[in-house]
């Protein structure tokens, strides 16, 4: 099978003409969204050789090397010697695959690109945890790019389905809706994204047998990959319990992630190191409460209050069932047809969180109580659009009623530029709210 297509390649274009060689390129991301595999494409395809080191397999002939940097002219020799491939200069590239585990091969950047005869590209994971880099000077000359799984558009090319994308995209532009049966047909496709989600291996496993059962499986080798990951800077297993219990946390619907709630005598703010290393692993989008929603969301947030998503909506859904052995290919369809019983609103919305995460947005949200009763609304995410914000609400009922986002416009109508209501519709306006089905967010 031929590598999936995917949008950071040409963000390696750019910095490879950019660059001309003063920067190394840091592809930062969870593990198993396809870095190593778009990496090494982008060396096949664009440089006359290239040289892959992966530091969870690599030599000790080869990791030795490292040690001394004195003279360039023998490290590359005998580089070449050992990884069997020849280096042409300013037409090879040096690939640092996994490099978090071998942090004196991020420290030698430095001097290797000062050297400037090969590019380097370092693909890692956890790599902002500080047990990782402690005892490493960090380059500056790291120019770092964050990539995250498949996004609804990366997915649409890898299944063949490029055409319901672009007709999304037709609607956006002309701002007005194309038929009952052309909306429930894209809601159809984007629930099939929903279910397998961005993770290639998930993806591969769809292609290759159409079975959502295979798909659910390469999904759970991967959150127990997740899992072991998380016990190597948390032995306690805290954190994994934190991870486990993010749908259950969301389907409560409450005004934050209640860590409390799940372990026992431990508050948010007790957690926070720990937190921020789940945060750093990529494996979830965080959304943090704007205690003030306006321009310079992040000047005014509560560390202490939010919200968690799984990185990518497939792995959300498995873990959703992860009480099951495997998640029957019975529920996949209902949920594919939207006929599961369940509240299906927590997952939207974490769909949404990835779609907005993809395209680079922070993630935000504001609760506010209501001025007659003891009720809370809720906006569940605030995105920044030129001078001003937009909220964002995400409705599983009754499009009609959008009490938060009418009230919350109130109180804050000089810093909204647009509103936009997410909701199992076609495309419609009340009033100047948006009424879009989700397959429309990434044109937001």
């Amino acid at each position: 099978m031929e590598p999936f297509k995917r949008k950071i390649y040409s963000k390696f274009l750019e910095w490879k003409a950019e660059s001309d060689g003063k920067t190394a390129l840091m592809v930062e991301g969870a593990r198993r969204i396809g870095k190593s595999t778009v990496v090494e494409e982008f060396g096949k395809r664009e440089y006359k050789s290239y040289i892959l080191i992966d530091f969870a397999f690599a030599s000790e002939q080869i990791k030795n090397l490292f040690k001394d940097l004195s003279d360039l002219d023998n490290f590359f020799r005998l580089l070449q010697f050992h990884a069997k491939k020849d280096l042409f200069e300013r037409e090879s590239l040096i690939i640092f695959d996994e490099v978090q585990l071998f942090p004196l091969a991020r420290q030698a950047i430095k001097v290797l690109v000062k050297d400037r005869r090969y590019d380097y590209i370092e693909t890692g994971s956890l790599i902002s945890i500080k047990e990782n880099v402690k005892d490493i000077l960090i380059p500056s000359e790291e120019r770092k790019i964050q990539m995250h799984p498949m996004d609804y558009e990366e997915f649409c090319w890898a299944v063949g389905e490029t055409k319901s994308f672009e007709l999304g995209r037709e609607i956006w532009s002309a701002k007005k809706s194309f038929g009952g049966a052309a909306h429930r047909e894209l809601m159809r496709k984007f629930r099939l994204y929903m279910i397998v989600g961005g993770m290639p291996q998930a993806v591969a496993a769809f292609l290759e047998t159409n079975n959502f059962s295979k798909v659910d499986l390469a999904k759970r080798d991967i959150l127990t990959l997740y899992e072991n990951d998380f016990m190597k800077f948390d032995s306690t297993g805290k954190i994994s319990r934190v991870f486990d219990f993010i749908p259950a946390e969301l389907q409560k619907n409450a005004a934050r992630y209640q860590v409390s709630s799940v372990l026992e005598n431990s508050r948010a703010g007790a957690m926070l190191e720990k937190l921020s290393k789940l945060v750093d692993s990529k494996t979830v989008n965080i959304a943090y409460h704007a205690n003030n929603p306006e321009i310079g969301l992040a000047q005014n947030v509560d560390l202490e209050k939010f919200k968690l998503f799984v990185c990518d909506t497939g792995l959300f859904v498995t873990l959703c069932f992860k009480d099951k052995e495997f998640t029957e290919n019975v529920i996949y369809e209902k949920l594919l047809s939207d006929k599961l019983p369940a509240n299906l609103g927590y997952v939207y919305e974490s769909a949404l969180a990835q779609i907005l995460k993809a395209k680079g947005d922070e993630l935000y949200y504001h609760t506010f109580p209501s001025e007659t009763s003891n009720h809370n609304y809720e906006i569940d995410f605030i995105i920044s659009r030129k001078n001003k914000i937009c909220p964002i609400e995400s409705k599983s009922s009754d499009w009609r009623k959008h009490k938060s986002l009418d009230l919350f416009t109130q109180k804050f109508s000089k810093q909204i530029l647009s509103r936009y209501l997410v909701c199992d519709t076609d495309f419609k306006k009340d009033q100047d709210i948006f009424c879009i089905p989700p397959y429309l967010l990434p044109f937001v």
